[in-house]
């Protein structure tokens, strides 16, 4: 059961306890009119506004009973006490008010919490409610409370002008902070609804019942920055306080108010409430919000029904203040200063209802003095003369809705240098604005409703671009100058036994790849969204192809030498067709093909924007944020068909290191550079297998991304031609008029037999380089020991050691092997000394344009 649930319970219980004793009439003096008052005046939480209105009430009925033509033969008397604004304590006052001589016509109640518990009860004494101070939405369910009226505005009055102000400055997103309590949680579902019909979003809603600390701290978390806060003053303060500890004020925030708090809400009572934030802070933290509020004061300087204007009213509330003992010339007001008109106008409005009631009872020979608890034909006559009741009070024009609820304009102010001024007023019934342009923004422009978000690209950086390009570029140029010269050249032998036309496929192969670094790039700095998609596709394609052709033509030569070292013996006269290498260049170049073809036709490359979390810019006063975005390149299965695209690309660097190990320390004469191959292909696979994973792993750094891609492919690109072109560059250069024989044919067949001969002679000459070597390194030691020995023994041994090291001297010059042509001298004719080197020329019998020159080294003794 709730608390007004239990309360409610109780009140019932009271009424069958009670009603024995209050059959009776009106008990007291015949000319007197008892109405029950219940003022919120001391506590600790709540509205404490009786500390107002109870002064201002007592005015009224000062007023009241001085009008000669108002209740005439009748005096009316207030009977009150405090409810603490508490509902347990004002169920009790009421009680205390109904069960206690003599009978009460009306009862005067203020805060909503209170009222809802009089006014839900009241109606089983036929007790017309008239509330001063409660703006409850809640109680204006006429099913509910049924006797109810109330000089104060509903809360929900606020509402259509907070939205009037949301669309005013274009604010379409907005939090709220309320107490938990009654009042402010129904004024909040009505807010909720105006603000869902008005297109604002609600972004977070945030409730407390005596600490705000963690409330105020989530709406930090949320990003909040107009924010709608709905407590009582106590509760106020105590956010005030909060907020200045987690700055949500200042330039970029705004905050709504209730209207109804005094002017200098923020400045009292810090210690007695233990608010730990100095009035400095507090006065820093109130800078610039804004307060919604009915009028409760009128605004025109008119003379009311009592006879005095507004302002005569403040002169003489002040003084009744003052003898209470408030502090008003040092601006102290007592809480409920605000409301005071509302409690005056409100006993005037019971004066009147009693009048007009009075007017209609004397034609059915009734009095306001026979009114008992069970009379409903007299509570049903002060409803209807409480209903119609109209005119000018000190709060203005005082009438009542059919919700009995007061019809008020709403007051639009806003806190600057620690004073309120008047920014307008806002006509809910007309839905008009009238608005004095005098509101006053921290920073000099209206606050954003949210952190303003620049998307700012990241891309690559231009100087890393085109440092990548301009080396691209070179690369490309050389490739085709590599290409020019393997045509040019193709007649002499150091090409022809190369394959020069997987020469130039590998070239154009790396030329593609060059081109695809320079698409890598490529972002949106220099396309739009639309056209990245074609950029994707291009990257995929180029630098697949470009591979495939590249790394192909080398797998294919290496591929050939592992063929010669290990096919079985053939015919001598059957030819090696060279369409077999670039078949298999054809068949890896189709297999790309199928997979990129499929690639892009079921599952094509889109633009997918990567985004970042929220940065400070480098140097700003705007309530801005950066959010990082990078565009990548992805499909809605991208890893299958990266794993399809890395596995068969994989599995064709693992087979070519494979081949490239397994042929190493071969020598075939059919591919003169097949050791230049195997060691491009480890430096390919080498940076392949390092660059894929690598690449994913950065790809959310673009710079570090592109840098690293690009050197990779740069880098494998420069050294496949260096290895493989320039050793036959520097040997064009050094022979410029070599001929070509027109005989050599690089694809003859030729038997395993005549291979393995082939691969013995080389091996006999690596071994006699070898012995070589150690000679030359046994005749320097030989040579040290006859200096040391010359020195030893003088000018002795000179002659005797004389020819030696003549002989030492000849024998010491760098041996090497003498490479001749097949019309070379023969051995037999070149004279042979002691200690000198024998060149021999010897003519392979089966490849007649090779060299087989050996060096062998005479008797050194």
């Amino acid at each position: 059961m709730t608390s007004d649930g239990a309360v409610t319970f109780w009140i019932f219980l009271l009424c069958l306890i009670a009603s024995p004793h209050l059959k009776g009439g009106v008990a007291g003096r015949p000319d007197e009119l008892h109405i029950g008052g219940i003022f919120p005046i001391a506590g600790k939480g709540g509205w404490q506004g009786g500390q107002a209105c109870m002064p201002a009430a007592r005015l009224a009925l000062d007023d009241v009973n001085k009008q000669p033509n108002l209740l005439p033969g009748f005096k009316l008397i207030l009977h009150s006490n405090d409810s603490e604004c508490e509902p347990g304590l004002g169920a009790s006052v009421m009680y205390n008010l109904l069960y206690n001589r003599p009978q009460k016509l009306m009862l005067l109640a203020g805060c909503s919490t209170v009222c809802t518990t009089v006014a839900e009860a009241a109606k089983m004494w036929n007790l017309i409610v008239l509330c001063y101070g409660a703006s409850s939405p809640a109680l204006s369910d006429r099913k509910r409370f049924p006797t109810l009226f109330r000089t104060h505005p509903s809360a929900t009055v606020h509402n259509p002008t907070r939205i009037k102000l949301m669309k005013k400055f274009g604010w379409s997103r907005v939090a709220i902070l309320q107490q938990a309590e009654e009042v402010f949680i129904s004024t909040v579902e009505d807010l909720e609804n105006r603000c869902m019909e008005a297109g604002v979003e609600i972004v977070t809603r945030q409730s407390f019942l005596s600490d705000p600390t963690d409330a105020v701290r989530n709406l930090r978390r949320q990003d909040a920055r107009i924010i709608v806060g709905l407590f009582y003053v106590v509760a106020a303060r105590r956010v005030l306080c909060e907020m200045y500890k987690q700055q949500l004020y200042g330039r970029a925030h705004v905050w709504f108010f209730i209207g109804w708090y005094e002017d200098n809400w923020y400045e009292v009572n810090l210690k007695a409430e233990g608010i730990t934030c100095t009035v400095e802070q507090m006065r820093i933290a109130a800078e610039g919000h804004l307060t919604t509020e009915a009028l409760m004061w009128n605004q025109n300087n008119q003379t009311t029904i009592s006879g005095m204007t507004a302002e005569e009213f403040r002169h003489r509330l002040n003084q009744a203040l003052i003898e209470e003992g408030y502090d008003i010339n040092h601006d102290r007001y007592p809480e409920g200063y605000q409301e005071a008109p509302l409690a005056y106008d409100a006993v005037w409005s019971v004066a009147l209802a009693f009048n007009k009631t009075m007017d209609r009872l004397t034609s059915g020979k009734k009095s306001l003095r026979d009114f008992t608890y069970t009379d409903k034909e007299i509570a049903d006559e002060i409803y209807a003369a409480m209903n119609s009741t109209q005119f000018l009070g000190v709060s203005g024009v005082v009438a009542f809705s059919s919700q009995g609820d007061r019809i008020a304009l709403t007051q639009i102010e806003q806190m600057v240098d620690g004073k309120y001024e008047k920014l307008g007023y806002y006509d809910t019934q007309l839905d008009n604005l009238s608005w004095l342009n005098t509101e006053q923004w921290i920073g000099g422009k209206v606050p954003q409703d949210r952190t303003i978000v620049t998307h700012v690209l990241r891309t690559v950086s231009l100087p890393l671009f085109v440092c990548m390009c301009t080396i691209s570029s070179c690369g490309i140029f050389v490739a085709f100058a590599l290409i020019i010269f393997n045509i040019w050249n193709k007649h002499r032998r150091v090409i022809q036994s190369s394959h020069p036309v997987c020469n130039t496929i590998m070239l154009f192969g790396v030329i593609i790849c060059l081109i695809s670094v320079i698409l890598l790039g490529i972002d949106g700095r220099f396309v739009s969204p639309e056209e990245y998609p074609k950029i994707c596709q291009a990257r995929a394609w180029l630098l697949s192809t470009g591979f495939t052709l590249a790394y192909g033509a080398m797998f294919s030569k290496v591929w050939r030498v592992h063929r010669f070292t290990t096919k079985a013996k053939t015919d001598p006269k059957k030819k090696v067709e060279p369409w077999k290498l670039y078949t298999m260049v054809s068949g890896l170049l189709s297999i790309d093909l199928v997979i990129l073809l499929s690639w892009q036709i079921f599952d094509p490359l889109q633009r997918y924007l990567e985004t970042f979390p929220l940065e400070d810019p480098v140097s700003t006063t705007d309530d801005i944020k950066i959010r990082p975005e990078l565009e990548h390149c992805e499909s809605q299965r991208n890893s299958m068909w990266l794993g399809l695209v890395y596995g068969f690309k994989g599995l064709i660097l693992v087979f070519g290191l494979f081949l490239a190990y397994e042929t190493r320390s071969i020598k075939v004469k059919q591919i003169n550079d097949s050791r230049y191959v195997g060691m491009s292909i480890y430096n390919v696979v080498v940076l392949c297998l390092i660059t894929a994973p690598v690449g994913m792993v950065i790809a959310s750094q673009q710079d570090a991304s592109f840098a690293f891609v690009a050197l990779a492919v740069i880098f494998c690109c420069f050294l496949s031609m260096l290895l493989i072109f320039v050793p036959k560059v520097i040997e064009v250069i050094r022979h410029p008029k070599d001929k070509a024989e027109s005989k050599y044919n690089p694809d003859s067949a030729i038997s395993k037999e005549d291979e393995e001969r082939y691969q013995k002679l080389v091996t006999e000459n690596e071994e006699l380089q070898r012995l070589i070597t150690q000679k030359e390194e046994k005749i320097r030691v030989l040579r040290q020991r006859l200096v040391e020995r010359g020195d030893a023994k003088g000018t002795e041994l000179n002659g005797a050691t004389g020819a030696a090291p003549a002989a030492v001297a000849t024998t010491s010059q760098p041996a090497s092997l003498i490479n001749s042509s097949a019309h070379a001298t023969p051995a037999a004719t070149l004279a042979i000394t002691q200690g000198e080197l024998i060149p021999i020329a010897c003519v392979h019998p089966i490849f007649p344009l090779a060299n087989c020159m050996y060096s062998v080294l005479a008797s050194l003794v």
